[in-house]
């Protein structure tokens, strides 16, 4: 997390992931069952706002100087001096 990073109430930030498929993702035997989860690091750049209730996927990377919209829904990529917000989260206009 970069510096002067900016979270509103209410935002969650995932890492963990897991295999879609049942059998790939829960391991039985008779005694118990095991679960496969891995994480994916997120990058969030310097100054950064993320409005309310706002939901950071694993894997994603916000560039510095981004405005993410409250509710947005980040499951991709966002470069640098953008704002962007939705569900999924897309580019609304570039921040100069």
């Amino acid at each position: 997390m970069g510096d002067n990073v900016l979270i509103a109430p209410y935002v969650q930030i995932y890492t963990a992931t897991h295999p879609l498929k049942a059998s790939d993702r829960i391991k039985s035997n008779s005694s118990n069952s095991t679960y496969i989860t891995t994480t994916q690091p997120v990058v969030i750049g310097n100054n950064v706002w993320i409005g309310g209730n706002s939901v950071i996927f694993p894997g994603v990377t916000t560039g510095d100087n981004v405005t993410i919209g409250a509710g947005s829904a980040v499951n991709r990529d966002i470069p640098s001096n953008v704002l962007a917000m939705g569900n999924p989260c897309k580019i609304i206009k570039k921040l100069e």
